[in-house]
């Protein structure tokens, strides 16, 4: 070991007695400080435009130290420019000088040789992670509340792989003499590690190995604060491999050995560096560590839970993948890692998860909706499909074989995963948004309907011409109740949905709510009948209405103590309809929402398309709260009907037309246009009237009942308007809208479902650093810290020189 240390220190010297090492560190530091105070500028600048930083869409600390654009991204992207500049002259100086012979006939040892240059560069290295570590330090005092495990993460992670690429660097040096070729051969071997993952993907065997070589993204679990055994070892064992390598091409120049012992050598590094990579990956032997201050790299405890009453019983996810659908990519020949990384998640808590895969050709809506192959078969379609995707349709199964396993016309033959425990099956879909793959709560809830747990039913009422839950209609359903490739469908969501039609039959016991959507005509004395017992009993419901209909409710909601006002509420604006209202979703009702739903709630408006106001007794037996109410001061119900198609028509009749074509011919502007604008204006001239008892704002629209029946608590929602979870209006204002509609679902169901798979909002949303200070730390970090670290090593340089 004192040789080591001894040889450490010598190259040490060596290595800061040469400008490149100085030079280095300088450009290093300098790009350190450009980016985070790049980054620290941005956010200090929204701070102060704003008044607040609580808008931005991510942690601070991830954001200035862990993203793409940020410190780590940007340093890793250039780290390989660095290393291979400090190892070229490791060994290949010793070989050009001849003193590596010296080295030979010395009683010093070859690894020791290695070891004691490769712990220099683990030194350097530590330099290197100082400066780092610098802005690390800057952090904890300019980002409130920063993220210190997540970064300590990041710092070891960087520090890894530093170690792996000084690793590679020292081999390349023992194969020349000539140091700019070992710094390229560097280069060149870290490019062969970082490309290697995408070869010979769709090869089995052979994809484990190049997979698991590859070193590209290696270092991203622990830059986002999970520090994991598997990459952990993955760097012992580069590091392992290269030292390796290099202690035996040292030997291999002082032995007279033949070939193939040098060979076996180096055989023997790779197999048994493979076969501690092969037990370091199998998942029921990996260890895990989240850093995070939410635990935002694992699983939250309730879906651990759900996955824990799996057992010992495997998991098995047979994934069926259409060559001619969209999100074949998904399962394609060479997505085999990906998507086992995708459940890295799962097998974290349930180590035997089984992935299967069958891929087929069958018809999709995309192919048989546009008739874009006139004249050709489904098998010419999808033999035109394989050859565009460089994919064999030999091993393809056709429509009739494919339907001899499982029939997914359903699913409209989409990307779609079985989930098979026990005897038991389900499907878990992929969805038509920007994230495509199935979060926590869709699998989750997959895994329950798994467990056959007692789901919440919700029945949607028919006969009265309610809104349909299976057409696609603007004013029906679907959307969000059952269409499968639509995230937050209660399909998706651990709901099912049924039909009943209550004049002829009767409301299930098992129901967890039942829904009664805007009937068009006065229902039954057996439907009312029904209802006023399922009331009674407790039972939860959600009651919509619309303007105009009010009759038809009215007389159900009058022995709830509730009532929907008569007439249209309106709101002022100047580019919507009068009927057209944003509603602002009521704080107080905050108990309502989970973490992740209140914050979108409080952040935008639920939209509402001809809604009725609603008012209540006071002392009635329900307690009330309001869930969404209009603007105070823009807004009132209007008691005269508002016929908004009579206005609008009236913008373009008999001689107005005659004047949009001369405004058409003045202004240039297409009558389409002109027309839009006339109607809006038109529309703008609806007007509040106290004469006609109208009613000024605020006006509640949708509304809370609770009470106590037999020692449960039932759960009423009512609205005066039956559009805001409709097709239409998720298609327009999805994200509030289903969010609300989802939260109501959740409330009266008892609020197991969906299953909440949400973290507490990240603390760290704030700076503490003006722009005015920033350009002092700019001074700081860019001119005085490099200038005092180029004084001092110049004067480190000129006193050895003149020594």
């Amino acid at each position: 070991m004192k040789v080591i240390l001894k040889i450490a220190r010598t190259e040490l010297r060596t290595l800061f007695y040469s400008p490149i090492a100085w030079f280095l560190m300088i450009v290093f530091l300098i790009q350190c400080g450009s980016v985070y105070l790049g980054q620290l500028q941005m956010l200090a600048r929204q701070q102060e435009i704003s008044g607040t930083g609580s808008g931005f869409f991510m942690s601070y600390t991830n954001w200035v130290y862990l993203s793409q654009p940020g410190l780590f991204g940007k340093i890793m992207q250039n780290l390989y420019l660095y290393v291979p500049l400090l190892t070229m002259s490791l060994i290949s100086r010793e070989i050009s000088s001849g003193t590596i012979k010296l080295l030979y006939s010395s009683p010093i040892k070859v690894y020791e040789i290695v070891f004691g240059k490769y712990l220099a560069m683990m030194v350097y290295s530590l330099v290197l992670v100082g400066i780092v570590g610098v802005f690390l330090l800057s952090g904890m005092f300019h980002i409130e509340h920063p993220e210190t495990g997540m970064l300590t993460s990041a710092m070891f992670g960087f520090y890894l792989l530093l170690c792996a690429y000084s690793a590679i660097g020292l081999f390349m040096s023992c194969l020349t003499g000539y140091q700019v070729v070992a710094a390229i051969s560097t280069f060149v071997m870290i490019g062969i590690l970082s490309y290697i993952g995408s070869l010979w993907q769709r090869v089995d065997f052979v994809r484990e190995l190049t997979y698991y070589f590859s070193i590209n993204g290696r270092t991203q679990s622990m830059l986002g604060g999970l520090i994991t055994t598997k990459d952990v070892i993955y760097f012992i064992v580069i590091v392992y491999i290269f030292l390796g390598l290099s202690i035996y091409k040292l030997k291999a120049g002082m032995e007279s050995k033949p070939a193939i012992v040098k060979a076996s050598r180096y055989a023997a590094v790779m197999a048994s560096a493979l076969l501690i990579g092969y037990v370091s990956s199998i998942p029921g032997l990996i260890g895990y560590y989240d850093t995070t201050l939410n635990k935002s790299n694992t699983l939250t405890p309730r879906v651990q839970k759900i996955l824990a009453g799996l057992g010992d019983e495997p998991l098995e996810v047979t994934a069926y993948v259409n060559l001619l659908d969209r999100y074949f990519y998904l399962g394609n020949p060479g997505s085999y890692n990906i998507n086992k990384a995708r459940w890295e998640d799962y097998t974290r808590f349930k180590d035997n998860i089984i992935l299967k895969k069958v891929t087929y050709y069958d018809s999709t809506e995309e192919i048989s909706g546009r008739n874009r192959y006139p004249g050709k078969n489904l098998r010419d379609v999808a033999e035109q499909y394989a050859k565009g995707m460089d994919v064999e349709l030999k091993g393809i199964l056709s429509p009739q074989q494919m339907r001899k396993i499982i029939d997914l016309r359903p699913e409209n033959n989409r990307y779609v995963m079985q989930l098979k425990w026990k005897d038991h099956t389900t499907f878990l879909r992929v969805f038509d948004d920007m994230i495509v793959w199935p979060t926590e709560t869709e699998v989750a809830a997959a895994l329950q309907r798994l467990q056959q747990v007692s789901l919440p039913k919700i029945a949607f009422l028919t006969g009265n011409l309610e809104r349909g839950v299976n057409k696609t209609g603007d004013r029906d359903y679907k959307t969000l109740t059952n269409l499968p490739s639509f995230r937050y469908s209660l399909i998706n969501q651990g709901f099912d949905v049924v039909s009943v039609e209550l004049e002829y039959q009767d409301i299930p016991k098992n129901i967890a709510a039942v829904v009664l959507a805007d009937p068009r005509v006065l229902m039954s004395d057996t439907v009312m009948n029904k209802l006023r017992q399922y009331i009674s009993n407790g039972g939860n419901l959600l009651i919509a209405g619309e303007p105009g209909k009010q009759a038809i409710l009215n007389p159900l909601l009058k022995e709830l103590g509730i009532q929907i006002m008569n007439g249209t509420v309106i709101q002022e604006s100047k580019d919507n309809a009068p009927n057209f209202v944003e509603t602002y979703v009521e704080k107080s009702a905050g108990s309502f929402y989970t973490p992740l739903e209140k914050a979108i709630a409080d952040s935008q408006q639920l939209t509402l398309s001809g809604v009725a106001g609603i008012t209540w007794a006071s002392d009635g037996a329900f307690a009330v709260q309001p869930l969404a109410k209009t603007a105070a001061k823009t807004s009132w119900n209007r008691i005269k009907p508002l016929d908004v198609d009579n206005v609008v028509n009236a913008t373009a009749s008999g001689a107005d037309m005659d004047k949009v074509m001369e405004e058409m011919m003045e202004t240039g502007a297409s009558a389409e246009d002109i027309l839009r604008r006339r109607k809006r204006d038109t529309m703008g001239t609806v007007t509040f009237s106290a004469a006609d008892g109208d009613v000024i704002g605020p006006i509640t629209t949708i509304a809370a009942l609770t009470r106590t029946v037999n020692g449960k608590q039932q759960r009423i929602v009512v609205s005066g308007d039956a559009d805001f979870f409709s097709n239409k209006e998720l298609r327009r204002n999805h994200t509030i809208n289903f969010v609300f509609s989802t939260s109501l679902f959740r409330w009266m169901s008892g609020g197991e479902f969906p299953i909440d798979a949400s973290r507490p909002d990240p603390q760290d949303k704030r700076v503490k650093v003006t722009l005015a200070q920033l350009g002092f730390l700019r001074i700081i970090y860019l001119w005085v810290m490099p200038v005092i670290l180029l004084a001092f090593g110049a004067i480190l340089l000129i006193r050895r020189k003149r020594k």
